[in-house]
């Protein structure tokens, strides 16, 4: 049984995966980081339990220091060294697979590996044509062919023939006749080698070995050839075949007479010219010529006293990539770090991110030289965490993988996914993913928290920022794996969710704060929206150098001719022209038909509530803003407590503020890591704008993660859009036969193969066989009946409703995804307890 190591022997585990998880030292909540520590954080030693499968990790003292300009420790990494856990882990094979295969040890099934034995249709393309040209050229020697010798007489003078015949005259035509019989050999060798399977066989048998079994085996081929073409010269009794006998026959016809082979310089070197062109097909077969330069090299190697080359170790653990760059110190330090166990899986995947980076951006010695200096702990994230304080799930950190399952073997199930893990990682998380299913189905546990868990790991590398929206006691972890925690409605929290996103553009925070407030509306247009907050918030910013509070921006939507008049007043200068101009335009489009404020200044009354009078910015707040902005800059992990029960309506303002924020900042700006949003309730969070911007988001190297109970959550107008905006959907058990409907128009349909069988009864007209058919319905007790089988191609919804509705088992789900690079997985079947 497969338990992740957690309850396994020592050595017993078939992937141990190191998941170091003692918890790092430090506050409960840290607060945001703005710079990376001046020392960096001791390293991690790892003490075995033999009881366990995993390393814990404590710190140790004698860690060694390393200067850049000081003589360096000598590493002789090819030399036996024990492994550690984290070396075994780094050198597992990950081949490439297609989406959503758990890569970690991955090995192909026996139905997807390709196969190592002929097929028969291979035999049978080799046997054929070989016995259809034995066949053909018995019948030539027989002279079994109509008009056998008419071609070649038609190109010979009449003179070598006896009239009306083809018997020789002259030995002249008995020497053509040779020819012939040479030229008709080549030919049904020639097609016999094109019409049959000649390639694979000899592909199968020979090229594929490795050497020298390659040339020995090429070499006896060449001397069975030899043997059929001079049998006298190893004692054999047999003809040979036409291939010496044609050669001297047309060197005959050329020159005229026998007496040329009196030279024996000529004929031995027509037996050596025979010889060669015998030998050079099965040369090339058996890779003669470049084993013969190898071994040519070597013996010059040895005569000149130099040792041959050792090849570059390419097991990842002994970093071969630098060693290819000629950054063997930097390497030898790293591999005797992971073999010494003083780097965990977070380590690796850093130093190992930084050196793409480096190797990128032409920093390569500024990168050795870091190595050199900190080691294991270089590049350590700002908040000086290597590893998070407890994991929950599986993580490949070298793949980016997180494993949330197994794929469930069945008719539907491509050879491939069978049985194997079900993972995700930043390249379909990129595409952005729903997920649906009622509550207890385990969107939380079983998908939540381990991309949640994944993404913060990777933070830790450098190569990913999260943001996390929950509900109050969620369990995504502690506090102390996240760098802001932001805990709106509680005093104790040490950060403030900044509304305007730190933005200095009134037209973006009016759009923000518009989109949060009536995005979920129909009746009120949010373009209309954005306009009467921009009409607000451009004057108060000019008047105040700085955007209002939701109190103040509440007052002022209601109208309150103390705050207008105040705002107006502040307005006075010359300079605020076009912000008096405004303000006038405010005024004028107040109490009429269609003026969206007093239903904006409703919903900012639902925020501006005594539990929040320290948020959103608030004057006077002990709470430190953050913005949302941060996190499109730097490697985050932050987390959103919502308010607790009796505050739904304004949980559901602040994600769907937070969803307008994080949509509109992940696509400005270039950086290098991934941004993801990850919403544990996204009910009421889905407006017309967001699924706007979630389909490009693909391209900017972000994505979000929206979690629903049941589709109806988001207004039926954008049930289709979502469906199409996400390019992950994945459906929980237990989800109404409505919302499966959903997700089976989005997996559309797919050609199936049917077979029905129809029997019929037979009804005999002859007496004798009336007398069987009664008597054989007597003893098995039926009649006499025959079978009657269409076979054809239907086409049939992928997941219907009913299946997704009633067929899904508990605790499984079924999942489609697609990659940033276009590559798609079917809707499958997952055991998320697997």
């Amino acid at each position: 049984m497969d338990s992740d190591g957690t309850r396994d022997a020592r050595g017993t585990h078939a992937h141990p995966v190191p998941r170091p998880t003692a918890p790092a030292e430090g506050a409960g909540v840290p607060p945001r980081p703005t710079r990376a520590p001046d020392v960096p954080p001791p390293a991690a030693q790892p003490s075995y339990d033999p009881h366990t499968a995993q390393p814990s990790y404590e710190p140790h003292t004698a860690q060694p220091s390393y200067e850049p300009h000081t003589a360096q420790p000598s590493y002789e990494p090819h030399t036996a060294q024990p492994r550690s856990p984290v070396a075994e882990w780094l050198d597992q094979p990950r081949p490439a697979v297609e989406p959503g295969i758990w890569r970690y040890g991955y090995r192909p099934p026996k139905a997807a590996r390709p196969s190592q034995r002929l097929a028969p249709v291979t035999v049978v393309g080799f046997v054929v044509p070989l016995a259809a040209g034995l066949l053909l050229w018995s019948l030539w020697r027989h002279g079994s062919f109509p008009y056998q010798w008419t071609v070649l007489k038609l190109v010979t003078p009449d003179g070598w023939w006896w009239g009306g015949t083809t018997t020789p005259k002259t030995f002249k035509g008995a020497e053509a006749l040779t020819v012939a019989d040479g030229v008709v050999f080549a030919i049904l060798v020639y097609v016999m080698a094109r019409l049959g399977s000649w390639s694979d066989i000899i592909r199968h048998v020979v090229t594929r070995r490795e050497q020298p079994a390659r040339a020995l085996i090429a070499a006896l081929g060449a001397l069975i050839a030899l043997a059929f073409v001079f049998p006298g010269a190893f004692g054999l009794g047999w003809n040979a075949l036409p291939v010496q006998d044609p050669l001297f026959s047309l060197i005959v016809l050329i020159t005229g007479d026998y007496s040329v082979f009196a030279s024996q310089w000529l004929t031995d070197g027509l037996y050596a010219l025979i010889t060669l062109l015998v030998l050079w097909p099965f040369a090339r077969i058996g890779g003669w010529w470049p084993l013969a330069k190898a071994a040519l090299a070597a013996r010059a190697r040895a005569k000149a006293g130099e040792a041959a080359p050792r090849a570059v170790d390419r097991r990842p653990s002994q970093w071969p990539e630098l060693r290819e760059a000629g950054q063997h110190q930097a390497a030898d330090l790293l591999a005797a770090e992971v073999h010494a166990g003083r780097m965990n899986d977070v380590d690796c995947a850093r130093v190992g991110h930084m050196w793409t980076v480096a190797r990128a951006r032409a920093r390569v010695s500024s990168f050795s030289d870091t190595v050199l200096r900190e080691g294991g702990a270089a590049w350590t994230h700002p908040s000086g965490h290597r590893d998070l304080p407890g994991r929950g799930a599986r993580h490949d950190l070298v793949s980016g993988q997180v494993r949330i399952g197994q794929w469930v073997t069945g008719e539907r199930t491509p050879p491939g996914y069978g049985g194997a893990g079900a993972a995700l990682a930043p390249d379909t998380l990129g595409t952005s993913l729903l997920a649906v299913g009622p509550s207890g189905s385990g969107k939380t546990r079983h998908l939540i928290r381990p991309v949640v868990e994944s993404l913060g790991l990777q933070a830790l590398t450098g190569q990913c920022a999260v943001v996390a929206v929950c509900a109050a006691g969620t369990p995504l972890g502690p506090d102390s794996a996240y760098d802001v925690v932001v805990r709106l409605g509680d005093p104790a929290s040490v950060h403030d969710l900044d509304p305007y996103a730190e933005s200095e553009d009134p037209d973006e925070a009016a759009a923000f704060l518009a989109e949060a407030l009536v995005g979920d509306l129909d009746t009120v247009s949010g373009q209309r929206a954005a306009t009467a907050l921009a009409q607000l918030l451009g004057p108060h910013r000019a008047a105040y150098g700085r955007f209002p509070t939701l109190p103040a921006l509440r007052e002022l939507l209601e109208g309150e001719p103390s705050a207008l008049a105040a705002l107006r007043a502040a307005l006075a200068g010359d300079e605020h022209t076009a912000m008096r101009r405004e303000l006038d335009a405010r005024a004028r489009q107040s109490g009429s038909t269609g003026d969206p404020a007093p239903v904006l200044a409703d919903r900012l009354a639902t925020l501006d509530r005594p539990a929040f009078a320290e948020f959103f910015g608030a004057d006077g707040a002990g709470a430190r803003p953050f913005s949302l902005r941060a996190v499109a800059h730097h490697p985050l992990r932050v987390r959103v407590d919502l308010p607790e029960r009796g505050h739904e309506e304004a949980s559901r303002i602040v994600t769907r503020l937070v969803l307008a924020q994080f949509g509109a900042l992940a696509l400005t700006g270039e950086r290098t890591h991934f941004v993801c949003l990850v919403l544990d309730d996204a009910t009421g969070a889905v407006t017309t704008e967001s699924l706007r911007r979630i389909p490009r988001l693909r391209s900017r190297n972000a994505g979000v993660v929206l979690a629903l109970r049941t589709i109806g959550d988001v207004p039926e107008a954008l049930h289709g859009p979502l469906y199409a905006a996400v390019g992950c959907r994945m459906a929980f058990s237990g989800v109404a036969t409505w919302d499966g409907s959903r997700f089976a128009d989005a997996w559309g349909t797919e050609w199936v193969e049917t077979r029905d069988v129809a029997r019929h009864t037979v009804f005999a007209d002859q007496p004798m066989t009336r007398a069987i058919h009664a008597l054989r319905k007597l003893v098995t007790g039926k009649a006499v009946t025959t079978e009657a089988v269409t076979v054809r191609q239907v086409e049939r919804a992928r997941w219907s409703a009913s299946e997704l509705a009633h067929g899904v088992p508990a605790g499984h789900a079924v999942l489609s995804l697609t990659s940033v690079r276009g590559e798609h997985a079917p809707p499958l079947l997952v055991d998320l307890r697997g």
